[in-house]
């Protein structure tokens, strides 16, 4: 009894402890009336934002913290924050914080008033208008699994305070965490300066992605999609309607992507100024008509390749292309013969001055006729894979095409020698080099040319990896061609010195460019002459894979090429000796040196080539196995400045 009226309410009543822990659980058992006279304290309310840890007996209370907020109240504060600046470090916090920022759209930062002095208002008013706005003077490129939407909303945030994005490549790998609508979307809300969007492979990137960039990217100027198989019509009918200003446009292997989403770019992209589509089965002539008679005026570089187009798109190319100056037609099977001479004779292509034919079985020697005339002023021709060409098609458009410049032949098995020479022979004023890949019609002249008149505008001569090409012809191009500064000779096994030497004597303005790799049979003598007439003029030599080079060659080159800066030697007979006459010669200045393959190139060349060094920017030591890598060491070491390949 005494504990009992002793009880002052510090101790316990019960020495026990009371059977409830928690008083709020009393309520359970005991309901309290008017007529129970019974003692219990109020209980208080447990703060939200402050939880409860259980521990043992107690109940230990965290510390509060602002991540227990919603997403809704951490946006509202994300966003009204005073400057681009702190929302970029507030970024930096977490992966939560970093997609919330990134999601806060350029018109929903709140402008809060504040009592700063006039002058420092100016100031951040400046500042964050260029924060919001921006320039577009960055790029940036997202590779592999580096593409991914958290990489994109870094990007997003970023760059907003440095000037801007303007340009992003997304190439990506197909993974589980690979770019989707909502890094876009960051991209949308974050960077309205966007002006170049590339995105290559990704299969995740729909319709609902791109419309996102076209709501909120209206200064996108050029769009780059590359294997985005779920992109359909919608998403170019949102670019068209969102993107006005779009000038270059390029789709390729976009399956969903037909007529009606290239008609969109039509209709709503006035200024379009290059179109490349690629591998794109829905897309035929409507869609192409419709871009070519909607910017008939800006439209100036056109490259169709693999599509289901017919003589009717060529047709309308060839009338409604006036300002059309690059055209590439690739690996159109259904063009016929009818549609290259319709789009010769429609005489719209006044402007074109490059156009790169492959892999059309439509090109022969009539349309190609027809090209030549309606393309007044075609500098560049590229006729590749191109089966039915002749001699008699080849020497018509030298005829026709006054202006050209420039033809390349690759792949046209029909060429003989005969239409080769017609071509230079009847060429214009203005043609300065010619190309032949892998024509195999072509045959060394069994009798020599009569006397005719000189092409005397060419300058740049190469043959490539034709076997029949001998030294008949390289002696008849010597006299009807006495200009050349650049040969290039790669891969003839058929020339020997005998006809490589009438051409050196014949060259009047002296050799500038000289590849003669793979030419096994060419030997010092070839050299020798070379240095010795057209030393003054020489600057690149490639004699890779001339095995019957020695170093007799090395020593005219270090005595007579005072201008040779790009020499290649690999896989040739030069010793160390050959290389230590590189080295003593106070006239040459080399600054790419080739000796890879060379097994007779030692370590005794260690001190010769630290001595070309003072003006090496590059050297190839690679399968040279007589030099050890502790030689290569000593070199790296002494030569900082130069590229070294071991």
């Amino acid at each position: 009894m005494s504990k009992l009226f002793s009880f002052s309410g510090t101790d316990n009543f019960c020495p026990g402890g009371s059977i409830y822990p928690n008083p709020k659980e009393s309520n359970l058992l005991l309901p309290l009336g008017h007529h129970v006279d019974v003692y219990f304290p109020a209980c208080k309310r447990s703060r939200v934002g402050a939880p409860f840890v259980f521990s043992g007996e107690r109940f230990e209370q965290k510390k509060p913290s602002i991540e227990v907020l919603p997403d809704e109240c951490l946006f509202e504060i994300l966003r009204r924050l005073p400057g681009g600046q702190e929302r970029s470090a507030c970024a930096c916090v977490s992966k939560r914080w970093l997609t919330l920022v990134s999601h806060i759209h350029r018109d929903e930062i709140s402008d809060i008033k504040t009592t700063e002095p006039s002058n420092l208002k100016d100031v951040n008013s400046e500042v964050e208008d260029q924060d919001v706005q921006g320039g577009g003077y960055l790029s940036r490129s997202l590779e592999g699994q580096k593409a991914t939407d958290v990489r994109l909303a870094a990007i997003a945030v970023g760059t907003a305070t440095r000037g801007g994005l303007g340009k992003l490549f997304i190439q990506g790998s197909n993974s589980r965490r690979g770019v989707t609508t909502v890094g876009l979307r960051a991209i949308s809300r974050g960077c309205p300066s966007l002006r170049v969007l590339s995105l290559w492979n990704l299969s995740s990137v729909g319709d609902e992605g791109l419309r996102e960039i076209a709501d909120g990217c209206h200064q996108l100027q050029k769009l780059d999609l590359c294997h985005c198989l779920a992109i359909t019509n919608e998403s170019l009918l949102a670019v068209a309607k969102g993107c006005p200003d779009l000038t270059d446009l390029t789709i390729e292997g976009c399956a969903n992507i037909g007529n009606e989403g290239i008609q969109a770019v039509a209709r709503c992209c006035p200024n379009l100024k290059s179109l490349s589509i690629k591998d794109c089965p829905l897309v035929g002539d409507q869609g192409i008509v419709s871009l070519l008679t909607s910017a008939s005026y800006s439209l100036t570089k056109v490259k169709l390749q693999a599509l289901n187009i017919t003589d009717i798109s060529l047709a309308v190319i060839g009338h409604y292309g006036k300002a059309v100056t690059d055209l590439s037609l690739i690996s159109l099977p259904n063009v016929t013969e009818k549609g290259f001479w319709v789009m010769g004779n429609g005489h719209g292509l006044q402007k074109l001055k490059s156009f790169t034919i492959k892999a059309c079985l439509g090109v022969t020697d009539l349309g190609l006729e027809a090209v030549g005339k309606g393309c007044p002023n075609l500098k560049q021709f590229c006729l590749r894979k191109c089966a039915f060409l002749s001699d008699s098609g080849l020497v018509s458009l030298a005829k026709a095409a006054g202006s050209l410049e420039s033809l390349e032949l690759e792949e046209c098995h029909r060429v003989t020698q005969f239409g080769f020479f017609g071509s230079l022979l009847n060429c214009g004023p203005k043609f300065k080099a010619i190309s032949l890949v892998n024509c195999l019609g072509i045959k060394d002249l069994s009798l020599g040319l009569p006397p005719l008149s000189h092409c005397e505008s060419l300058r740049s001569l190469s043959i490539r990896n034709c076997p029949g090409f001998g030294d008949a012809n390289l002696a008849a191009l010597g006299k009807l061609c006495p200009q050349l500064q650049n040969v290039e000779l790669s891969g003839l096994h058929g020339i020997t010195d005998a006809g490589f030497l009438p051409l050196i004597e014949s060259c009047e303005a002296g050799l500038v460019k000289v590849n003669l790799s793979g030419c096994i049979n060419l030997s010092d003598k070839v050299v020798c002459k070379m240095a010795d007439l057209h030393g003054w003029t020489l600057e690149m030599l490639n004699l890779d894979g001339c095995g019957n080079i020695s170093d007799a060659s090395l020593v005219a080159i270090a005595e007579n090429c005072q201008l040779l800066s790009d020499l290649d030697v690999s896989k040739s007979g030069i010793t160390d000796f050959g290389i230590a006459a590189l080295a003593r010669s106070s006239l040459i200045n080399l600054q790419i040196l080739s000796v890879s393959g060379c097994s007779m190139v030692s370590d005794k060349s260690l001190p010769s080539l630290g001595k070309l060094g003072q003006t090496l920017l590059g050297l190839n030591l690679q399968q040279c196995k007589a030099i050890s890598s502790g030689a290569v060491d000593l070199l790296v070491e002494q030569l900082w400045r130069c590229d070294i390949l071991f």
